[in-house]
């Protein structure tokens, strides 16, 4: 803020930024959406220059793609990419706490809030309501990252659950939310994390990564469904009435 109250541009930017992640994270800026920081502009009311900014961050943080001719579009995540994602914030939490006195510094007067996020994000998971769950579950993370000694670390961890979000929003809300895509890990995590039980860390976090890689599973398992050919014809009037049997084919282990 300038001295005298107003919003500058540094503000302006950062206002239009978080305004963009909440429409993507929302869902209504679906992944593959074109816009032009005109569009943006005219939308918001403001000048270029803070939007063009703004874009520019988010683009930075993994969240769109810029084109010099097209203008810039909401990234469309892979499920190899959730997987990666998963795999990066596993590994990095697991780093963490292999030698925690000097990485991680948890400080008792930041639990309580944790806790609350913990328990909301939990509650609206099982209620179903996606907007709260993501708010709730961005804020826990956030505040956790408080406690990692390493800054650049702590932006990382973020930028991927932010990023693992734009991924899952709209496939949540296209096929629904159950207990077999949600990680209802959060409560156990920080009591973990408070009590120094570094083994119960580890298995909140594998917890969390294997509940991340079994969707990505059932994901691909679907996809190739959608993409593998009918059942033959059956065999013409007339024809051989013999059948030939196939080899036996290994089945898949997810």
């Amino acid at each position: 803020m300038s001295p005298s109250g107003g919003v500058t541009r540094n503000t302006l930017r950062q206002q239009i930024a978080d305004a963009l992640r909440d429409e993507v994270l929302a869902g209504r800026l679906p992944p593959g959406r074109e816009f032009t920081v005109k569009q943006i502009a005219e939308q918001y009311g403001v000048s270029a220059t803070p939007v063009r900014e703004a874009l520019f961050d988010l683009s930075a943080q993994g969240l769109l793609a810029s084109d010099q001719h097209r203008g810039f579009q909401v990234r469309e995540f892979t499920v190899a990419d959730y997987r990666a994602m998963a795999e990066a914030r596993a590994l990095v939490v697991e780093g963490l706490f292999r030698n925690p006195a000097e990485r991680v510094a948890v400080r008792p007067e930041g639990l309580a809030s944790i806790r609350r996020r913990a328990a909301e994000a939990v509650r609206a998971a099982k209620g179903g309501d996606l907007d709260v769950l993501i708010g709730y579950d961005l804020r826990f993370w956030r505040e956790l990252g408080q406690f990692v000694l390493n800054p650049y670390i702590a932006d990382f961890l973020t930028r991927l659950r932010v990023q693992a979000w734009v991924f899952a929003v709209h496939r949540l809300r296209r096929d629904g939310m159950d207990e077999d895509v949600l990680w209802f890990g959060h409560e156990e995590l920080v009591e973990a994390i408070a009590r120094g039980d570094h083994e119960q860390v580890h298995a909140a976090m594998y917890s969390y990564y294997a509940h991340a890689l079994a969707w990505a599973d059932r994901l691909e398992a679907r996809a190739a469904g959608a993409d593998a050919p009918g059942p033959p014809d059956p065999p013409e009037s007339g024809e051989s009435g013999e059948s030939v049997e196939s080899p036996e084919t290994p089945g898949h282990c997810a």
